[in-house]
């Protein structure tokens, strides 16, 4: 017997396919050398819940608060993706655990042990862009754009 998906599933669906295809890109990138920082890490998750939620609708869940989780998931990501692109544009400070910090006034012992302490791959530097845009700023769009499917998911009609 054919299955027939009604417009919620579908959308549910596109925006989940769309989260997938994000995590694909970030482990493409990773794969052809871009390291990934933490506020990068941090950003795949939530999309990796948002490809769940539409695995569920695609095994023929249907209720409507899956997808008001999948938009939250996809707003989650997209704000990341702010916060991480300002932290690129120096607009605010990122985590201390993947910045650097301000070295004016330190000692050289002190400047030794903050260089020591540095993490392999920074926050606020910008690996790769794309139309002048980083990674964290198309994940921003990106997912903003998928937190719109997913909102049009809850609001469809079966």
């Amino acid at each position: 017997m054919r299955r027939s998906f009604g417009n919620r599933q579908k959308l549910a669906i596109l925006a989940a396919f769309g989260s997938a295809a994000m995590l694909i890109s970030a482990f493409g990138f990773q794969a052809m050398g871009y390291a990934p920082c933490k506020l990068c890490l941090w950003q795949r998750w939530p999309h990796a819940i948002a490809f769940g939620i539409g695995l569920l609708f695609a095994f023929g869940m249907r209720q409507r608060f899956l997808a008001l989780l999948g938009a939250l998931a996809a707003a989650t990501t997209g704000a990341l993706g702010v916060y991480h692109a300002g932290v690129e544009q120096g607009w605010w400070i990122g985590p201390s655990t993947c910045t650097s910090k301000d070295i004016s006034g330190l000692s050289s012992e002190e400047l030794l042990n903050q260089i020591l302490a540095a993490p392999l791959v920074r926050c606020d530097e910008i690996a790769w862009q794309f139309l002048g845009l980083s990674m964290a700023s198309w994940n921003a769009i990106l997912s903003f754009v998928l937190m719109a499917i997913w909102i049009a998911a809850f609001r469809a009609r079966d």
